[in-house]
């Protein structure tokens, strides 16, 4: 007891010295910090998970689309007028062409294909390269790739033209595929000395992007004998092409006894912006596809009601990004669909897209589809169109007689060409 009485005795003296119980409770109390740290530190598993996950993800609800919305064709005319009366300098212009198209020629006989790319449209200088390159009293073939009726058996034609490979014999079978083999193996004989320049606008194009297409070209830019110049527009182009078909070279031993070959493109990339407007390039194109993001947006606020008659159309290209990211069924579907609206058109004659007109009932087109077991009943049906209405692709109107009916906002040249794509595939 008087050791503890001491100890208050001490404990007393230490703080006459000046020094408050609340000083002292402060001093002692330990940082906010630790004790966040301890609370952490202390709790299981599944605490800190909770607590880490407990608040809510912060999402925008800005859209590009509603912030900016699409040009029409006023405002298009009004920008494209605008941008060529503005004087613009590119760089590698000043260099001289000479000495650019011999540079390019040196690449092209060491064994690389070249890919353009770059803003602005890269048709002229393509042209021009061509013509240097014939000059030189080689075979060229100029092939344009954003004319939506270019196929690679145009192209294939055109290099069958030559005449030292008219003589040549030709390999069994048909098709694309025996054409692309007999041109590969007589390029790639030893019998042959000649050389043939392939001048590409636009190799990725819809027109040439197919799988089949592409491995065709990937077959004859192995070939040593076969130069490729091609150009590039899409801002993803490189994504068309694998790394092996990207980095290969070119091998005089790469052909084999069958005639075929690994591939590969071999390409060699080159900055070619010009500035230039796209007019040649966007000559084919569908001037319905600049307002087709506002009229998108209205086909899927009206998709689910049978009254509605807008007459929202659909460019080409859109249509085809759809149909590729569906089933085979629904694919079916559409071009059932396309067919009878392709009657329709024929029957009617239509000068305008009328939906009243061009439409199909829906009960008629559930009983096809069920005798062609695409769909056996009703739900299966709204479920395979479910995926073409959220896009706009198909739309429900109202029919005579006030039943439901569907059409596809596609002029007839567009939805022409898709179904008969669709078919060959």
């Amino acid at each position: 007891m008087d050791a503890y009485d001491d100890d208050d005795d001490d404990d007393e003296s230490v703080l006459s010295e000046g020094q408050s119980d609340n000083e002292l409770a402060e001093e002692s109390a330990p940082d906010e910090d630790v004790l966040l740290a301890a609370a952490t530190f202390s709790r299981t598993g599944f605490d800190q998970y909770f607590t880490l996950n407990s608040k809510t993800s912060k999402t925008s609800s800005n859209v590009f689309s509603d912030k900016i919305p699409p040009l029409d064709s006023q405002e298009y005319r009004e920008a494209t007028r605008a941008s060529s009366t503005r004087s613009l300098l590119v760089p590698w212009l000043q260099t001289g062409r000479g000495q650019l198209f011999r540079r390019f020629t040196t690449q092209l006989e060491e064994g690389f294909n070249l890919l353009m790319y770059g803003a602005g449209s890269k048709r002229e200088v393509l042209n021009a390269l061509a013509m240097h390159i014939s000059g030189r009293r080689r075979d060229v073939c100029v092939v344009n790739g954003s004319n939506p009726n270019c196929s690679l058996k145009d192209l294939l034609s055109a290099i069958e033209s030559i005449p030292a490979l008219q003589a040549y014999p030709s390999t069994s079978g048909s098709g694309v595929e025996a054409q692309t083999r007999r041109i590969h193996r007589f390029f790639s004989s030893n019998d042959s000395d000649k050389h043939v320049y392939l001048v590409i606008h636009n190799i990725d194009a819809p027109s040439l992007r197919h799988p089949k297409s592409q491995a065709a070209l990937s077959l004859l830019a192995s070939c040593p004998r076969i130069h490729i110049v091609a150009s590039a527009d899409n801002i993803a182009f490189p994504h068309l092409w694998s790394f092996t078909d990207i980095f290969s070279r070119k091998s005089a031993l790469s052909a084999r006894a069958d005639g075929t070959s690994s591939g590969g493109f071999a390409w060699l990339f080159h900055d070619l912006t010009t500035l230039a407007p796209y007019d040649f390039e966007l000559a084919y194109a569908d001037r319905s596809s600049i307002k087709s993001a506002s009229q998108a947006r209205l086909s899927r606020s009206q998709k689910d009601a049978p009254g509605a008659t807008a007459t929202a159309l659909m460019s080409e290209s859109a249509a085809r990004h759809v149909l590729a990211s569906v089933t085979e069924k629904a694919k079916k579907l559409f071009v059932l669909l396309g067919t009878k609206q392709l009657e329709l058109m024929e029957e009617t004659n239509a000068a305008t897209m009328d939906p009243q007109q061009l439409a199909f009932s829906y009960s008629a087109l559930f009983n096809m589809a069920r005798e062609d077991f695409i769909a056996t009943n009703d739900t299966a049906l709204r479920a395979l169109m479910g995926e073409f209405k959220d896009h706009g692709l198909i739309v429900s109107v109202q029919g005579g007689g006030g039943n439901e009916a569907v059409w596809i906002p596609l002029r007839k040249d567009a939805l022409l060409k898709v179904v008969r794509d669709l078919k060959q595939e």
